[in-house]
């Protein structure tokens, strides 16, 4: 989304599309509100629930004046007021009296929730957040992320918010604002001022430049990719509350982030994503039949490109990488295996550092370990070529030989057809 507004900002070229996994953390909303309220961001008063009398109590201490709390769905996608659940219950987000809350939220709560962001699986919601109801009297947008063409953060706002911020964009791209950042510098208080007068901030203006300040703190020392604040909101007394927000997190920088990467909820995330990350396997699932195991991001593009050239269609996108271990060859034989839509598999490897022979010996006895029930075409080149296909000829299973890649995927899509 925030590429897309770039683009159209004029800031720089849109993204190509490109398929990679990237391992960018995301956390729920309570989870950010806690971390931002540490950096001095003024967040909703709310409470996580994960049980049925946690969200009992939580909306008798956080209930107004009318007896009525929110109740927000905690998944990692969009659009949860819009969404549905599968027992039926439509909607994410719910305004109820509190004394009503324990009922509504046994609909909601280890239920999964369908949004236009989730897929038709839909994502399971195993924390309720019990917010209160906040009283706005204006929506804005806020968000930095990192820019290409100035090599930096960029904050990017808009007086207007609590929408979709590229409908804005296109219809009224005036009141887009860009402000870059010299991450050396830091954000300097002409910038947060800059930023204020765009946001046209009705009421302290001194303090709204330190809720900016404090959340371009965030976003530089916990190493976010981005934080986004839609919408960035005016109380009716003037002051800046981020009434909601997302934030993502550079997994590069995990070692020093410990406590932030703490939060990650593998059961938002593909299970086979899960346990490809444990054994450094770059995995992404597709709709397609035929599973790839590569060792390079490029080959595995290749490869993929190429089963659909002949008729056929990926399941995934797997790099094993250049080193690829015999241990890390069984696990992703594990992964691709476990999909009950893969028919076939093709192995495509090209050895360069890791050589032919030694990772014919991880695939033939990744093969004889896990058992492979669906047709294996494997295709080698590069270092000690023929010792690997030797290896793979006298190993006594029934895999494919293939001489090229043009060959495996034939072969590959043929196994399917067959």
């Amino acid at each position: 989304m925030l590429a897309a507004l770039l683009s159209k900002s004029g800031s720089r070229p849109a993204f190509t599309s490109q398929l990679q996994q990237l391992r960018f953390l995301n956390v729920h909303e309570y989870q950010g509100a806690e971390l931002m309220a540490k950096f001095g961001v003024n967040v909703p008063t709310g409470i996580p629930a994960f049980t049925l009398s946690e969200v009992e109590s939580a909306a008798r201490k956080l209930a107004d004046e009318k007896g009525e709390i929110v109740l927000k769905s905690q998944i990692l996608a969009g659009g949860r007021g819009l969404g549905k659940f599968t027992n039926g219950l439509q909607g994410g987000v719910h305004i109820v009296k509190a004394e009503q809350a324990k009922d509504l939220a046994a609909k909601m709560l280890h239920q999964t929730l369908v949004t236009k962001q989730t897929g038709p699986s839909g994502k399971p919601v195993n924390t309720l957040y019990i917010a209160k109801k906040m009283k706005l009297a204006r929506e804005m947008y806020f968000a930095i992320l990192l820019d290409r063409k100035t090599s930096g953060p960029i904050i990017i706002a808009c007086s207007e918010g609590g929408t979709s911020i590229e409908d804005l964009a296109e219809k009224y791209p005036e009141k887009i604002i860009k402000v870059p950042i010299d991450i050396r510098q830091g954000l300097t208080a002409s910038q947060a001022d800059q930023v204020v007068a765009g946001l046209e901030v009705q009421g302290d203006k001194a303090a709204a430049a330190k809720q900016v300040q404090a959340l371009y703190d965030v976003f530089v020392k916990t190493d976010c990719t981005m934080v986004e604040v839609n919408p960035l909101a005016e109380t009716p007394e003037g002051h800046l509350l981020a009434a909601d927000a997302k934030l993502g997190f550079d997994d590069n920088a995990a070692y020093r982030q410990k406590a932030v990467f703490d939060m990650k909820d593998d059961t938002q995330i593909d299970p086979r994503e899960v346990a490809a990350s444990k054994y450094d396997l770059n995995y992404i699932g597709l709709d397609g039949n035929i599973g790839c195991m590569v060792n390079g991001a490029g080959l595995a593009m290749a490869t993929m490109d190429i089963i659909k050239l002949h008729g056929g269609a990926p399941a995934n996108f797997l790099d094993v990488g250049g080193n690829a271990s015999e241990q890390q060859v069984i696990e992703a034989f594990k992964i691709l295996t476990s999909d009950k839509q893969v028919k076939a598999i093709l192995v495509n490897i090209f050895g360069g550092i890791m050589k032919c022979d030694i990772i014919a010996s991880g695939i033939v006895n990744a093969a004889k370990q896990v058992g492979v029930q669906v047709p294996l075409v494997v295709r080698l080149e590069g270092t000690n070529v023929e010792k690997g296909k030797d290896i793979i000829k006298n190993s006594g299973l029934a895999i494919v030989a293939a001489e090229d890649l043009d060959d495996a995927a034939k072969k590959a899509c043929a196994t399917i057809t067959a």
